[in-house]
């Protein structure tokens, strides 16, 4: 997993181009900004397995930072931007980070983390584009460092922490390989591979603190690829990123997709996606209507993956596998996949359960050994919660998550199927449906709708609503009432927090 050999035969390649400021980073100039923060790093008393926290919003230094920690065999925290000053050290804390690359532009959440964290900060505190009291201010920081690799490179990893959607983050870590960085492959490095080219161009639309995105955009950069980062996604931009940049390749979420689609029919199909030609999308289920209306515009181009962040497993899909299995997220690429019921027995075809993997990359949750053992079965096969069932061909389809199951007069309902039926009304942006207390059936289905046009979100269309998804819909599955809300709280990969949705209407 290296960019040093695309550095060394293509250096004026643009390794990173943001979007829209249009600010570049060669390859050549990533390999020498990633050593000079490796060798700072060293200086600094950093050692393999001490963790960095980047406490930053999509810019040109999040790379760096990244490879820097990675050639280093440091874990690299990458912590979302929209966390409190509170929120953000519990992960610093939790992670025993050594120490913390933020930016300017989150200066006032960088100010008050010495506050919160039970120990003080940590020893090593660079701040990109700008100044702060007891921070060293980089890039400056390291303009007298080597430009050539440190003597001891070897082999990080990503230290990723869960959006915490049903509580505190929590730290998903892997063992180092103990490996020079050469000898490592990286993961979805087979993937990235084969699905791209030398020559593509790939968008990353998300915010690089999670996952997908920091793993899929080192992946195309150690592959010679360019990679065009949106500093912020919108629907608009991203079609513009697409035709400014004939990008051939991208990842995206479901959200995104049905964003783009809501657009105005003259707005959406004034841009040029000609050039696209595979892409890729995770991180949530995509309602089956949303991905055949992104077939109908981008053509069978429309790719779909299976994993998590623990990265325990994962399926594939191709578009045009997936137009005969609609719904499908594949067949397995990593493990041996099960489908087990609460008594840990495997379930036939049809039926389902809780979604387990044989095989794939071990993992443990940070400071959690709880949580780690309760990932596991007797036979050591592992799960994240997800619900979903085979089919006779072995092709997987995702139900929802364990956790969102709502249980009324003791019939089980999983809400994604209302979901993904409520977003391809044109008149719905966005819907959350879950359960609320009940007194007589335990809980009752609630929904709330995110509107395209605000002055949609009336009674009248709420009981509108209703009776369409009725029509379409097993009425026990339903909402008994809808409600409105302006945004939907939804992290930047298109989970739901529904905990505060479930406490303002409980």
């Amino acid at each position: 997993m290296q960019i040093r050999e695309h550095a060394a035969v293509s250096p004026d390649k643009p390794a990173i181009a943001m979007y829209p400021s249009g600010t570049v980073v060669t390859f050549g100039e990533l390999e020498a900004r990633a050593n000079q923060l490796a060798h700072y790093f060293r200086q600094a008393g950093l050692v393999e397995g001490d963790a960095v926290a980047i406490l930053m919003e999509n810019n040109e230094h999040f790379h760096t930072a990244m490879w820097a920690a990675r050639r280093s065999g440091l874990y690299y925290v990458p912590i979302n931007t929209h966390l409190t000053a509170a929120e953000a050290a519990y992960i610093i804390d939790n992670s025993n980070a050594k120490g913390i690359v933020g930016s300017a532009k989150l200066a006032d959440t960088l100010a008050k983390l010495g506050d919160e964290l039970p120990g003080g900060l940590p020893p090593v505190l660079l701040v990109a584009g700008g100044h702060l009291d007891g921070w060293q201010s980089y890039p400056d920081c390291v303009a007298d460092q080597p430009v050539t690799p440190i003597d001891d490179e070897i082999e990080g990893d990503l230290l990723q922490y869960s959006s915490g959607t049903t509580g505190r983050p929590k730290g998903i870590k892997r063992a180092l390989p103990h490996v020079h960085p050469s000898e490592s492959p990286g993961l979805m490095s087979a993937l990235v591979s084969f699905w791209m080219h030398p020559d593509a161009v790939y968008l990353s639309p998300a915010p690089l603190y999670h996952t997908a995105p920091s793993v899929w955009s080192m992946q195309t950069q150690a592959g010679g690829i360019t990679t065009v980062v949106m500093e912020k996604f919108d629907a608009a931009g991203a079609l513009d990123a697409i035709a400014k940049h004939r990008v051939t390749h991208g990842q995206f979420v479901p959200v995104m997709f049905t964003r783009m689609l809501k657009l105005p029919d003259d707005v959406r199909t004034s841009y040029d996606v000609s050039s696209l030609e595979r892409v890729m999308h995770a991180a949530a289920p995509c309602p089956v209507e949303i991905k055949k209306q992104m077939i109908d515009w981008w053509g069978p181009i429309v790719d779909e993956y299976y994993a998590s962040s623990e990265a325990h497993g994962s399926t594939l899909i191709g578009a045009e596998d997936w137009l005969t299995h609609p719904g499908s997220v594949g067949r397995p690429m990593a493990g041996n996949l099960h489908i087990l019921d609460e008594d840990g027995n495997e379930l036939p075809p049809g039926q389902a359960g809780e979604i387990y993997f044989e095989g794939g990359v071990d993992f443990e949750y940070l400071n959690d050994p709880d949580k780690t053992a309760k990932s596991r079965d007797t036979r050591g096969w592992k799960t994240v919660g997800d619900i979903g069932y085979v089919d006779e061909e072995g092709y997987l389809y995702l139900t929802d998550r364990r956790h969102h199951m709502i249980i009324s007069g003791g019939v089980n309902i999983y809400p994604q199927e209302a979901e993904n039926l409520l977003v391809t009304h044109p008149k719905v942006m966005d819907a959350a449906v879950f359960g609320i207390p009940d007194e007589e059936m335990g809980q009752s289905v609630k929904g709330v709708v995110q509107t395209v046009d605000p002055a949609d979100a009336t009674e009248d269309f709420a009981r509108e609503l209703l009776d369409w998804l009725r029509d379409r819909l097993a009425h026990y599955k339903c909402p008994r009432s809808i409600a409105f809300e302006a945004q939907l709280p939804r992290t930047d990969t298109g989970k739901l927090y529904k905990q505060g949705l479930i406490a303002k209407y409980s």
